[in-house]
C-alpha cells in the first residue's frame, strides 16, 4: 500500500503537493466559484467546512493509497490556484481517472497542461499505470482541447450521465494509453 501524503512534483511555475489543513480557505475560494464547478459535476462549496472535510478525506485516502490529489501552488506568490489528481485507481487493470480544476483568474495561462504532464508521467512511472481516463463535459471546450493536446483519444459519449443541481450533462470519455504517451 502506497502513501501519497509526502509526494511532491515541481514544475517551472508550480509546486504540486498534497492539500494541507492550512489550505482550507484557499480551497474554499476555489471550490465555491460557480465557474470552477460548471463542468465538474460538483456542487459549489457554500461553507468553508466543506473544504476542511475534503482535505481530511484526502489526507486519509492518500495515506491509504486510494487516490492522489495535488494542490497547484504557484511559485511566484505561493497561492493555491487549482488542483489535479488521479482517482479511481484500479491496480489490477493498471488504470486511473484524471481530474483537475483551476481558478478562473488563471485560465488560459497554461497551468493545467504544466501540471498534467508531470502528473501523467508520475502516474505511469510510480503507479505503473497502463491507462489514464478522463470524463469530461463535451461543452467544456478548453478541457477537451487540453486533453486532446496531451494525446487523449475520445472513446465514447454518454448522454445525460450527470445531474447536478437538477441540470443534466453529457459526458465524453477520453483515454490515454502508456504506449501512446511514450510516443509523444
Amino acid at each position: 500500500m502506497q502513501n501519497f501524503n509526502s509526494v511532491t512534483i515541481r514544475t517551472p511555475r508550480l509546486l504540486l503537493r498534497p492539500l494541507e489543513r492550512t489550505d482550507s480557505e484557499a480551497l474554499f475560494r476555489l471550490r465555491s466559484d460557480p465557474e470552477v464547478n460548471r463542468y465538474t459535476g460538483n456542487t459549489a462549496f457554500t461553507v468553508v467546512e466543506s473544504a476542511r472535510e475534503m482535505i481530511e478525506r484526502d489526507i486519509k485516502a492518500m495515506s491509504a493509497g486510494d487516490y492522489v490529489r495535488f494542490a497547484l501552488i504557484r511559485h511566484s506568490d505561493a497561492r493555491l490556484i487549482g488542483s489535479c489528481g488521479l482517482f479511481y485507481l484500479e491496480r489490477q487493470c493498471r488504470r486511473a481517472e484524471i481530474g483537475y480544476d483551476l481558478h478562473p483568474d488563471e485560465w488560459g495561462q497554461g497551468y493545467i497542461r504544466e501540471a498534467l504532464v508531470p502528473l501523467i508521467d508520475w502516474g505511469y512511472a510510480e503507479l505503473d499505470l497502463n491507462r489514464i481516463e478522463a470524463d469530461v463535459d463535451p461543452l467544456n471546450a478548453p478541457s477537451v482541447k487540453t486533453l486532446e493536446r496531451l494525446g487523449f483519444k475520445k472513446e465514447g459519449f454518454l448522454r445525460e450521465r450527470w445531474i447536478v443541481n437538477g441540470v443534466k450533462a453529457d459526458t465524453a470519455l477520453y483515454g490515454l494509453l502508456l504506449s501512446d504517451w511514450k510516443l509523444l
